[in-house]
Order: structure tokens, then C-alpha cells, then sequence
């Protein structure tokens, strides 16, 4: 007599084979994720956005650190050069003041003993205006403190003489926290010192 239903063993190896398919199914579908999820981090990692000033979203391609830190050091000593020695009459406090956001105790130090020798009384007795011509700077970036040197040529208008001067300066980098506005690189300078100072020419 036939039995109105599959044989018990044909039933089992029919449901050992459906469970086979799904589990392979499940597990390529599952890698397939992953690899997907993979790639967008990747690609998140490599971007950044930023949001303009109407709202809309404006993607930033990043490069790697090490690229970026040259870039970012020569324009923080740059920043530095600039605001620390182009002082005059109006603008010596604001300057000063933006310029030891910029390094430790070491430039504060420094700008302690122009005030004591009277540098900046003599800019406002005098109305006299120093300006920074250049700021070339050489850096190792091999470790940190990241060690540079500096030369900074600038001149002083006294009205009917202008005097040019090349100051040489030395000290390192180290990475701390950026503060926007005040330090947007997020490097602050040690061990800052003034090495040398040379007349170059008189300018009549």
C-alpha cells in the first residue's frame, strides 16, 4: 500500500539541502555587507565636510598627516614671524596679543624682555613702524618637538631712515589642541629664542 505522504529520510535530506542554500546565502550576503560597509568607511575616512555659509555641504578631500604638517608648521611659524615682529604704533597690542597663542612660555618670556628694554615704548614714542619683508623657516619634522630655524628680515621706518635687520630664530613645534581663532594649526612653539640679529643696510 502507498503511503500518502514523502518517505521521513527524502523529507530530512530535502530540508538539510534548504538549510545548506540559506546558510551559504545568509553568509555571502554577509560579506557582501561588510565589504560594502568596508568600502564607505574607507571613503568617509578619506573625506571630510564642511557646511558654507548658505547651509549647503562641501566635501573636503583629506591627505595624510605627515603631508599636511609641513604645510600647516611653515605657516604657523610664518603667522608667528609676522605677528610678533610687525608691530606699530595702532597695531603692537592686538599682534602681540594673537602672537603668544602661538608658542609657550619661552615667547612670552622674549616679549617680557623687549618690554623691560623698552622696544615697544620706543614704537609708540617714536610712531615707529617694523614690518616683516620675509619669513623663511627650515623644519625636522622627524620627531617632536619638531625642531626649526627661522629667518625673519624685516625693517624699521623712522620716518627719513628705514633700517633693515635679518633675525635669526630657533626653537621647536609640538601638537596640541586647536583654539579657533587664536591657534587654528594646533601647533604651539617651545624653546623659542632669538639667535642672532644683523643690520643689513640703511635705506635713505
Amino acid at each position: 500500500m502507498k503511503l500518502p505522504y514523502k518517505n521521513i529520510y527524502d523529507v530530512l535530506k530535502l530540508n538539510r539541502y534548504i538549510t545548506i542554500v540559506v546558510t551559504v546565502i545568509a553568509l555571502l550576503s554577509s560579506v557582501f555587507s561588510g565589504i560594502i560597509v568596508f568600502n564607505m568607511y574607507n571613503k568617509a575616512m578619506g573625506s571630510a565636510f564642511a557646511v558654507n555659509t548658505d547651509g549647503s555641504v562641501i566635501p573636503l578631500k583629506l591627505v595624510s598627516q605627515k603631508e599636511n604638517l609641513q604645510v600647516e608648521a611653515l605657516s604657523h611659524l610664518d603667522l608667528f614671524h609676522k605677528y610678533f615682529y610687525g608691530i606699530d604704533d595702532s597695531n603692537y597690542e592686538s599682534n602681540l596679543e594673537k602672537a603668544l597663542w602661538l608658542g609657550n612660555s619661552t615667547v612670552d618670556n622674549v616679549y617680557r624682555q623687549k618690554k623691560a628694554d623698552g622696544v615697544y615704548n620706543r614704537i609708540l614714542q617714536y610712531s615707529l613702524v617694523q614690518k616683516v619683508l620675509s619669513v623663511e623657516s627650515q623644519l625636522d619634522l622627524n620627531t617632536e618637538p619638531y625642531r626649526f630655524k627661522t629667518v625673519t628680515t624685516f625693517e624699521i621706518n623712522r620716518g627719513s631712515v628705514v633700517d633693515r635687520y635679518e633675525l635669526v630664530s630657533t626653537g621647536g613645534l609640538i601638537t596640541v589642541d586647536r583654539n579657533y581663532p587664536k591657534n587654528t594649526h594646533g601647533l604651539l612653539i617651545t624653546d623659542f629664542f632669538e639667535s642672532s640679529l644683523k643690520k643689513i643696510k640703511d635705506i635713505e
